[in-house]
């Protein structure tokens, strides 16, 4: 894929950011405009402030992180790190799994979490790099929540902090089921959503789960199909009418974060320019040349080299224009990925 060449760039470890701020609106923000072709910083978050026009609707995801990620145990003592991604079964009782050293278990083995016996979980095989697991009790959330931890991304490089239980979810976190953050929303606080309505901005929800594709790389059938990874999404009644509603009215859709991108991309018919209401799945994969009308501006972080999401974000602005913004991010010192600092394109 030397197409992908072109996205790739250097980080420099320190400017990973491996914890969260002390406030969540003050990281940094970097303003682009794509209709000057030209961008600025404002310079933190709460400043984009500045930028909301009455009328604007912000778009959010409201899916909540899911304790999913579970050190398993086998009777010898050997520990195996594992995500639970998704059931696989009405009763939540095969799960489809991310399960490290994999290649040492026999079918059959059995594993518990690290200091809960009484969960058991039996190997039954691999399905590609993943797993599966299987119990005989019907796992939920509130299980996770017993035994599991907040899956931090592997990127971090460092174990899970009580702070991030609090700061790896939005304020908008509502509807359990993903295995990593929408983490544009976690420059949101409460004070400033209630600004930006004092500014006459209204909030609306979608939902999104975001699955394992989070954490791989993409791949060359990813992009000769133009597929992703398959994540379920949900656009109540409620949002698809006020979205076309704001729509006839002429009035800014953004978006907050590019998993709420991918779902109005997919629900947004653009021969009859309105929102479809649905609960389905997406495995849209945005990249430039793609033309994007659901919204007219986009909040996100400084994401991965050669990854799915900067791809999007190139198509919503200019590859050029993007690649320039993250070459003046590098040089001046902008920290990167989940807990990193925020862009806001229009």
């Amino acid at each position: 894929m030397d197409f992908l060449n072109e996205f790739d760039f250097h980080l420099p470890e320190e400017q990973i950011a491996k914890f969260p701020l002390e406030n969540r609106d003050e990281s940094r923000l970097l303003v682009v405009d794509r209709a000057q072709s030209k961008f600025w910083e404002a310079p933190l978050f709460r400043d984009i402030t500045t930028l909301v026009r009455p009328g604007d609707i912000f778009v959010y995801n409201e899916t909540k992180v899911s304790y999913r990620r579970v050190f398993l145990q086998v009777e010898s003592g050997r520990i195996h790190e594992s995500i639970f991604l998704e059931p696989q079964d009405n009763q939540n009782q095969t799960w489809l799994c991310i399960l490290k050293n994999r290649a040492k278990l026999k079918l059959g083995d059995r594993l518990s979490p690290v200091g809960f016996p009484n969960y058991q979980f039996v190997y039954q095989g691999p399905k590609e790099e993943l797993s599966f697991l299987g119990s005989e009790l019907t796992i939920s959330d509130s299980d996770f929540e017993i035994f599991g931890n907040i899956p931090i991304p592997p990127y971090l490089k460092r174990n899970v902090t009580e702070e991030d239980k609090l700061r790896y979810q939005t304020i908008f976190a509502n509807r359990s089921g993903s295995v990593a953050a929408p983490t544009a929303g976690l420059h949101f606080t409460e004070e400033l959503k209630n600004t930006f309505r004092t500014l006459g901005a209204e909030f609306l929800p979608v939902e999104l789960q975001i699955g394992y594709g989070t954490f791989r790389p993409l791949t060359t059938e990813q992009w000769q199909t133009k597929t992703l990874h398959s994540e379920k999404y949900l656009v109540s009644e409620s949002t698809a009418t006020k979205l076309n509603d704001a729509r006839k009215e002429g009035r800014r859709i953004i978006a907050v974060g590019t998993t709420t991108l991918r779902v109005l991309e997919t629900v947004f018919d653009s021969q009859l320019q309105k929102y479809k209401v649905g609960s389905s799945q997406t495995d849209i994969f945005l990249s430039p040349g793609d033309k994007i009308d659901s919204v007219q501006g986009l909040i996100t972080n400084f994401h991965l080299p050669k990854s799915s999401l900067l791809l999007l974000v190139s198509a919503f602005a200019t590859t050029q224009l993007v690649l320039d913004s993250y070459r003046y991010a590098l040089k001046n010192g902008f920290r990167f990925y989940s807990y990193g600092d925020s862009m806001f394109l229009f």
